[in-house]
């Protein structure tokens, strides 16, 4: 099984990109808040895989942190329905913050517009996952792009992003505009950015 991934970034298209590691050229699918936080192409990159085998392919499907590979396989393990290009367009539609909180909050109507999710797959996404989001994913591990961040700092970090995101939808925004908009504030502001600051910056 092929956990991880590092190698010299030589090929980005919409959510895949290629990565050239011991001579080999590894063509991976990237949800979209993992495409956002790539390198320049030529640049060395490290990411999170999970292998999926079937009997007329094999696919590779990356992430930036540890803890979203492991939210991808109880999406396409744990619910019925859920596939790995379902999913990835589920992780591409909302950040796995947002998508915890939404599980957390039995917020069936959000998840719901996620692509591929009829009303009757959001509950039992719900019903799946409540519990587990909240044991399994309480410390975020390090991200291979933000050197030495700590656990509580992604932690923190999650919570300033679910509090932005929050903040925007009072003010009309729709959830996944919100939650796109944040992640962009957060790849340009330092990491420790006060969530004022992501609000401001995602107003502007």
């Amino acid at each position: 099984m092929i956990v991880s991934l590092e190698g010299i970034l030589t090929e980005v298209n919409p959510l895949l990109a290629t990565i050239e590691a011991n001579g080999l050229g590894y063509e991976v699918h990237l949800p979209l808040p993992t495409m956002e936080q790539l390198p320049p192409v030529g640049c060395k990159v490290k990411l999170f895989t999970q292998a999926v085998y079937r009997e007329d392919s094999q696919t590779l499907y990356g992430f930036h942190k540890q803890s979203d590979r492991e939210f991808f396989r109880l999406l396409v393990e744990k619910v019925s329905g859920i596939g790995p290009k379902i999913a990835l367009r589920i992780m591409s539609r909302l950040s796995v913050t947002v998508l915890k909180s939404a599980i957390g909050a039995a917020d069936v109507a959000l998840l719901s517009k996620c692509p591929g999710i009829g009303k009757k797959t959001a509950e039992r996404l719900v019903i799946e996952l409540k519990d587990k989001v909240g044991a399994e994913f309480s410390v975020e591990s390090k991200t291979p792009f933000i050197q030495g961040t700590s656990a509580s700092a992604l932690t923190d970090a999650d919570t300033r992003i679910q509090d932005a995101v929050a903040a925007l939808m009072t003010l009309g925004y729709k959830a996944p505009d919100a939650d796109k908009a944040v992640r962009k504030m957060m790849s340009k502001l330092p990491p420790d950015a006060p969530t004022e600051d992501l609000i401001k910056g995602a107003l502007s």
